[in-house]
């Protein structure tokens, strides 16, 4: 049994084959291949964008979407989360997509359960379907990714989404660089810069990222005003080069992105949502159908 918790358990051609089933998905091609299957969500952190669209994608192809609500569970009374794993597993879902505060938690659910196990998201350590998504927008604005340099911006230090952007864009071609005040970097060898006007004199594309405030121990910005200063993609910035603009959302406005920038049509912003759903149909699929 396969479990999708981050990008590297994707081998390159699974990568383009899923790529492949959600363009399909997107030209309008909607086979019911999860007719009679039943997925359970657990979303232990909120979400508006993810839980949507995993839900909307299982529909989409026919499935059943079994939502816990985790503030009735019983974690809340202190089942462990291995126990609420074990529990659902014995209803026989046909795949179960969790999101949790935790790095790793469903690496803990992987012994308790035997249906795949897909990562909504884990703490600061992985997103998987959102790099998934992200390279399918940016296939769609350059075809391919050899030689495009697409910068990062943000608190990369604290984002799941930064980390499986940089595990997986490089694998199709992606030069990166990461763009972000020294204590929002992690360690890597990866080329970094903490002046965002040259970073984006130099990139093809621009993936900004919420300010993680919620996983900071202490305030490590002035404010939010102040990171914006210097930080936040604006019409001024921008100018009139031909770029590519992404987030992952929810978007802190003019702070990670101005108003303006997100009714741009370098925004893609609104395409990765649409994106998202085709992707997570994909991924389904996939990991439903197709082990």
């Amino acid at each position: 049994m396969r479990h999708l918790i981050h990008v590297n358990d994707l081998s390159d051609n699974e990568v383009g084959q899923i790529l492949k089933n959600a363009f399909a998905y997107k030209r309008g091609e909607t086979p019911k291949t999860l007719k009679d299957k039943k997925v359970i969500t657990t979303f232990f952190e909120n979400s508006t964008r993810t839980l949507s669209s995993f839900e909307m994608a299982v529909k989409n192809l026919g499935g059943e979407v079994i939502r816990l609500d985790v503030s009735r569970s019983s974690t809340s009374k202190g089942e462990t989360l291995r126990d609420t794993a074990a529990n659902l597993n014995a209803m026989r879902p046909d795949a179960i997509v969790i999101r949790h505060s935790t790095a790793g938690a469903g690496y803990f659910l992987i012994p308790k359960v035997s249906c795949p196990i897909i990562n909504g998201g884990d703490g600061a350590h992985s997103h998987p379907t959102q790099a998934l998504l992200d390279l399918m927008t940016l296939l769609e604005s350059f075809q391919s990714l050899e030689g495009k340099r697409i910068a990062i911006v943000g608190d990369i230090k604290n984002s799941r989404v930064a980390n499986s952007n940089i595990a997986l864009l490089p694998r199709f071609g992606a030069e990166l660089l990461l763009v972000a005040p020294p204590h929002f970097l992690p360690q890597t060898s990866l080329p970094t810069t903490s002046n965002l006007q040259d970073a984006i004199e130099q990139c093809d594309a621009i993936i900004s990222l919420r300010t993680q405030t919620e996983r900071h121990d202490l305030q490590t910005y002035g404010s939010l005003q102040d990171y914006a200063d210097d930080f936040c993609l604006t019409m001024e910035r921008i100018g009139d080069k031909k770029l590519v603009i992404m987030h992952p959302g929810p978007v802190h406005r003019n702070i990670d992105i101005s108003d303006f920038v997100l009714d741009d049509p370098r925004s893609k912003v609104l395409e990765q949502v649409q994106n998202g759903v085709f992707m997570r149909m994909a991924v389904m699929d996939f990991f439903i159908n197709h082990q």
